[in-house]
């Protein structure tokens, strides 16, 4: 239970900042952009260093920076398929996620949870 109340006021207060920092910078789509997966990363790579020590949470971070490239290349498919394709959205999620999958797990297999 204390596990889910650090996590839960860490991730607030992380999410708040990333807020304050996003609402300060134009244009004001960076408040979304920043009030999301950069905060939720970083409160959870803090209560990994906390449970589980740094070098645990280091090989986490990869797995993020793996699924951060893979989320690139996702949307890029996404946008080729939709715009030149002219494909609709579901078959051209569904073909994306599928080109996620192979980045992700790639990167994943090629280089493992660390550096």
């Amino acid at each position: 239970m204390t596990e889910y109340v650090v996590r839960f006021i860490a991730g607030g207060v992380i999410v708040s900042a990333f807020a304050i920092l996003g609402d300060m910078l134009r244009p004001k789509s960076f408040a979304g952009l920043l009030g999301a997966a950069p905060s939720v990363a970083l409160a959870t790579l803090a209560i990994a260093i906390v449970q589980h020590g740094a070098a645990y949470a280091a090989a986490e971070s990869w797995t993020m920076i793996y699924g951060a490239i893979a989320l690139a290349c996702y949307s890029i498919v996404v946008c080729h398929l939709l715009m030149r394709l002219r494909l609709t959205a579901l078959p051209a999620t569904i073909l994306a996620f599928a080109a996620w999958l192979v980045v992700a797990f790639g990167l994943f297999a090629s280089f493992g949870g660390a550096a």
